[in-house]
């Protein structure tokens, strides 16, 4: 990239990170030591899109922020959630907060899911810590009468949120496969689980093959309504790109990196992507973190 380049990006980004002292509202913990926090952080709320994400001081003591995907916001109420998994000091740190401690938070960072005007029905493929945007997107569908989202999410230890039995129809599967997170549920976005390890009412398999059962229930007319949004690994967001090929439909991934400054500056997280100029190297956090699958993962 071109120091021109550098330059017309950071503008495109003034005023639209900001540097919040967030109140912490809430933390509730889920099996698996993973935490949802709540922060009251009002712009961050107020500017958040889908697929966007805060970067979050952990603790005073530790130096180096925590970039965590925005699973809500809600502008009005001026608070957003992540939900992290306390892997290394830091996150075991911001796991410790209470309610009314103050985290630093920059944000919202990052382009979000572009979801298409012609395409009526988003299928949304989260895995483990790539499930919030996939919430995020949810609730950015529920109210929108064109388009009918189904979301599938998949996880190898306990789900970080509380499960249901869903009672919205998915005639394309078994009735045995029946647990949905109870809050899309209350949403009415149909959505089903996938694990391999055994957990009542998931599908027995990968987010790929649950969704693969869909696709191959649906007639050529509906799967041209058809485009894909997904987060998680990048073993499983290769298999989703692979997914999308093979149904040729249009895919968003959101990409996990590791992160440094979180806004362009260090560079730290590029990525190669084939561009219409060939391929470019391109940083996950403010050129990302959402890109076309096709351009990110080839054949």
């Amino acid at each position: 990239m071109t120091s021109a380049e550098q330059i017309q990006n950071a503008q495109q980004n003034r005023d639209t990170i900001f540097v919040e002292a967030s109140r912490v509202i809430s933390v509730d913990e889920f099996p698996g030591e993973q935490f949802v926090i709540r922060l009251h952080a009002p712009e961050c709320a107020a500017n958040a899109t889908a697929g966007s994400f805060a970067h979050i001081q952990c603790d005073t003591g530790i130096p180096m922020r925590r970039p965590l995907s925005i699973m809500r916001a809600n502008a009005h109420g001026g608070w957003i959630e992540v939900l992290f998994k306390t892997i290394g000091n830091g996150l075991r740190a911001l796991a410790q907060k209470q309610a009314d401690d103050i985290v630093s938070v920059i944000g919202p960072i990052g382009r979000g899911f572009l979801p298409s005007s012609d395409r009526s029905k988003p299928l949304l493929i989260g895995g483990g810590v790539g499930i919030p945007p996939m919430v995020f997107l949810a609730e950015v569908l529920r109210d929108d009468e064109r388009r009918h989202p189904l979301v599938i999410m998949g996880s190898e230890i306990p789900f970080p949120f509380a499960t249901a039995e869903s009672t919205l129809p998915a005639a394309w599967l078994d009735d045995s496969i029946n647990q949905t997170m109870r809050l899309l549920e209350e949403w009415n976005i149909p959505t089903r689980l996938a694990s391999l390890q055994g957990y009542d009412g998931c599908f027995q398999g990968y987010v790929t093959d649950l969704a693969r059962e869909w696709l191959n229930s649906l007639s050529p007319d509906e799967l041209q309504e058809v485009e894909i949004f997904s987060c998680g690994p990048t073993p499983m967001l290769k298999a989703v790109a692979s997914l999308a090929r093979e149904f040729d439909l249009p895919c968003q991934v959101s990409l996990e990196e590791f992160m440094a400054c979180a806004v362009g500056g260090c560079a730290g997280c590029c990525v190669s992507v084939q561009t219409e100029q060939g391929k470019a190297m391109k940083r996950v956090c403010v050129d990302g973190p959402v890109f076309d699958a096709a351009a990110v993962f080839s054949k």
